[in-house]
This record gives C-alpha cells, sequence and structure tokens, in this order.
C-alpha cells in the first residue's frame, strides 16, 4: 500500500490493522549513538493509549513497545528500528454489523471503492490506532531533537465542541484527561462529554501545538517548506479537517502592519508567521492549530447504503471515543516531532557547514 512511509531522511514507514496481531512500524535514518530504550518512548504511548478515562474508548491496550532491531547495548546504531505493539484487546465481534454497509463520515465506503475489499474491524488500516506507531516514532525524534537543539514539545486542547477552553497555565494540561491549559472548566468538560455519550453522539475538538528551541535555517524553498510539511503532516492523523500556522485564518483580517513581524535586535516583535518564513524556520516557536471533526462511529442510527445501493440504516456499537480529539494532543506533538526531526538531517546535510556573521536573534514566543 503506498502511503505508509512519512519523511525523507528520517523515514518512518508504518504498518499494521486495528484489530490484527500488532501495529508498529521501522525507522530508517535514525543518527548512530543516541541512547535509547523502551523506557523512552512508553511515556508517550502512555499518553496516547485508549482507556485512560471515561470520556475515551475503553479498548484496554497496553501499548507496550518493544524495540525490535537498531539499538545494541543501549545505543542507536544507525541502521532500521523496528517498534513492535502488540494488540490484545480485540472485540472484532462488534463490527459483524458492518460487513455489508457502510459508516457515515468513515472510510468503508472509500476502502471499499478503492480496494475491491476492506477489513472493517475497527476500521482496519484506517482506524486512528495506527497513530500508536507515529508517537512511538516521534519519541525518538523528540529526545534527538532535544539532545541536539533543546528543542521542546507542548500541545493542549484550546476548544471542545463548541465550549472554548480558556487557557490558564500548562502546568495543568498532565492533571485532567482533556490534555486542557486548564482545571477550573475541567468539570464543565466532563459533564459535556457525559451528555454526548449518553445521547449517542459526538464533538470535534481543536488541538494546539508548539516547538519550543527550534534552530533558525529548517525547511526548503518552494515545495518542502516546513510549514507545508507540517500541513501535510497534521493532515495525515485520523480526523484532522484543518491545519493553521500561527495566526492562520485569523491573517485574513489582519493588516499588513499588523500580521508582519517587525525584527529587532532583541527579537522579531511577534509570531504571527508562527515561526515560519518563507518556508523556512525562523527560532521563534512553531505554532500549529488543527481542527478534528466529530468522531464518525457513533451509536445514533445513521443512513447508509449497503454493498447493493440500497438504502438501510447503520448503528456502530463497539467502544469508541465520543471526541477524538481527547487524544490528540501527544499525536499532533509526535507529527510535529517528526517533520522537525527529518527537516534537521536534511538541513544538516545541505547546510551543516554554513557560517553567517551575524548571530540569530532572539525569537518571541507566540
Amino acid at each position: 500500500m503506498a502511503g505508509s512511509t512519512f519523511g525523507e531522511l528520517f523515514r518512518v514507514t508504518n504498518f499494521g490493522e486495528s484489530h490484527g496481531p500488532a501495529i508498529g512500524c521501522v525507522i530508517d535514518g535514525c543518527p548512530p549513538g543516541l541512547e535509547l530504550s523502551e523506557a523512552d518512548i512508553q511515556p508517550e504511548l502512555d499518553r496516547r493509549r485508549p482507556g485512560t478515562s471515561r470520556h475515551v474508548t475503553q479498548r484496554n491496550e497496553p501499548d507496550a513497545v518493544e524495540i525490535l532491531s537498531g539499538v545494541f547495548e543501549g545505543r542507536t546504531t544507525g541502521t532500521p528500528i523496528c517498534l513492535l505493539i502488540r494488540n490484545t484487546d480485540q472485540r472484532s465481534k462488534d463490527y459483524g454489523n458492518l460487513l455489508a454497509t457502510f459508516r457515515p463520515g468513515h472510510a468503508d465506503y472509500t476502502y471499499h471503492q478503492k480496494y475491491g475489499l476492506r477489513d472493517p474491524r475497527g476500521g482496519g488500516r484506517s482506524s486512528a490506532r495506527l497513530t500508536a506507531p507515529m508517537v512511538g516514532a516521534g519519541a525518538v525524534a523528540r529526545k534527538w531533537l532535544q539532545q541536539a537543539y533543546g528543542t521542546r514539545f507542548t500541545g493542549w486542547m484550546t476548544q471542545i465542541g463548541d465550549i472554548e477552553i480558556p487557557f490558564e497555565g500548562e502546568e495543568h494540561i498532565g492533571a485532567n484527561p482533556f490534555f486542557a491549559a486548564n482545571a477550573s472548566d475541567i468539570p464543565r468538560l466532563e459533564a459535556y462529554m457525559d451528555e454526548l455519550r449518553k445521547a449517542g453522539d459526538s464533538c470535534g475538538a481543536r488541538i494546539r501545538v508548539e516547538a519550543r528551541g527550534v534552530p533558525v535555517g529548517l525547511g526548503e524553498p518552494l515545495f518542502d517548506k516546513l510549514d507545508a510539511d507540517i500541513a501535510y503532516a497534521m493532515m495525515g492523523i485520523n480526523a484532522v479537517k484543518g491545519v493553521e500556522i500561527g495566526a492562520g485564518f485569523a491573517s485574513v483580517a489582519q493588516r499588513g502592519t499588523t500580521h508582519g513581524d517587525e525584527l529587532t535586535p532583541q527579537g522579531f516583535a511577534g509570531n504571527n508567521a508562527g515561526g515560519v518564513l518563507g518556508g523556512i524556520s525562523t527560532g521563534q516557536d512553531i505554532v500549529v492549530s488543527i481542527a478534528i471533526k466529530p468522531t464518525s462511529s457513533i451509536r445514533s442510527p445513521r443512513r447508509s447504503v449497503g454493498l447493493d445501493g440500497q438504502p438501510t440504516t447503520v448503528e456502530t456499537f463497539g467502544r469508541h471515543d465520543p471526541c477524538v480529539g481527547i487524544r490528540a494532543t501527544p499525536i499532533a506533538e509526535a507529527m510535529l516531532a517528526l517533520v522537525l526531526m527529518d527537516h534537521a538531517l536534511r538541513h544538516r546535510a545541505q547546510c551543516g557547514d554554513v557560517r553567517v556573521g551575524m548571530t540569530p536573534i532572539v525569537g518571541r514566543r507566540a
């Protein structure tokens, strides 16, 4: 299947299905000598894994990662790294009623039309479960970037459904199941999700993710722009329907005197550009927002058609997130890390010897 490999120099090939024996990825291009073990990867997978609260799918997967290759005596060897995550809590019988019909809003219809057959169990290859290997690969990229440049990644939910979540402090992100930078509104968010679940419905979400300590110069002109590759990566996450870099669509209402971030000896006066100018990183924070659609697999009866083209009604059973955006923050962080890792290696390969007399100006936080 085409479209299963991400990146150029830091290449990640994703494999598996939602209800197969295992999922995983092969990472090719990781520099040798990086200290790496399962303990470096598992915390990120634990942040993404299902069953962590009553507001997400209750599929109970430990998502325990195994490193099968590419590491010797605790260090990467420069050869392909294979990460394996075994599936242990499949309930394929929940999808028996979907063999002859298609869930509205899901990939069932397009997969059937493209390939002539499909795996209906948990969505098969189209399942958000396939984001877990990317989070594992992202953990490898995060460690290398942190050691090489001090780069760090932070993300949080800014909106769920029609509820905007005020920013109160990053210290709250890990203390609630929504990855919200907020403490006071969590009871309201929980009540909202409980109502959705009882109604057999779902909602979307908006996530903001930032990379801090990004070096100047990552990205290529024209078609390999850093922000273009970031948008490509984010749109590769299940259910993402929109991506903004920096001010994003708010740029439409801004004037040039406001939007253009002035340069001063002390740094940029703003960060409407989201840390990218001309497709190349400025050294400021990379700022990305993504819009995630409502979960397509819901209990409420929906109109559809069967394999015979005749009308039918679909009810989706099984264990599903009423808002897939709840677990999207670590996924978005991982995909941003993979883009920056790939571009860091590409920049090092072409421009590693470039020296300029000017010291980079200090980037300003968003």
